[in-house]
């Protein structure tokens, strides 16, 4: 089986349980244990899309008291690569190529991240495969986007 499908698998049979999600995100920053910075709590994920939240608490602050611009571009590449691994397909890798960012407002809340791939590609050659992310508070304002695009090529036999 390959570690997309886990991925995929893991949250399939973790997210309708108590606490599962929560599980979820730590297995994930126990893969790529950066992302347990911003302790992310998944809440919807499928292929194409990913939606991941996290807390405004005082270790993702920066000096003025809003999340950190590096704890929100970290958010971003959390939700889009989580996306990615579960939407590629067991014959191909990923990896990010480039992320472009704007900063549109003060991350001055909770935050959530929403990463999607529109439309559906045709996974057969090598490509790079665009990923938005819009991150909003809880008064629902874009307070950031992101475009991150992944590499993804078919894996060597």
């Amino acid at each position: 089986m390959s570690q997309a499908n886990r991925s995929l698998s893991i949250w399939q049979n973790l997210s309708g349980k108590p606490a599962g999600k929560w599980l979820f995100g730590r297995v994930i920053c126990w893969k790529a244990p950066y992302f347990g910075t911003i302790r992310p709590r998944f809440i919807e994920l499928r292929p194409g899309y990913c939606e991941v939240r996290i807390r405004k608490r005082r270790a993702v602050q920066n000096h003025i008291g809003t999340v950190h611009a590096i704890a929100v571009c970290n958010m971003a590449e959390l939700a889009a690569g989580t996306m990615t691994e579960i939407t590629t397909p067991v014959t191909h890798r990923w990896i990010p190529k480039r992320m472009s960012v704007e900063y549109l407002g003060k991350a001055a809340t909770d935050l959530k991240a929403v990463a999607v791939i529109d439309p559906m590609p045709e996974f057969d050659a090598a490509m790079e495969l665009p990923v938005s992310v819009d991150v909003t508070d809880t008064n629902d304002q874009v307070v950031f986007r992101a475009l991150i695009t992944m590499w993804i090529s078919p894996r060597k036999t």
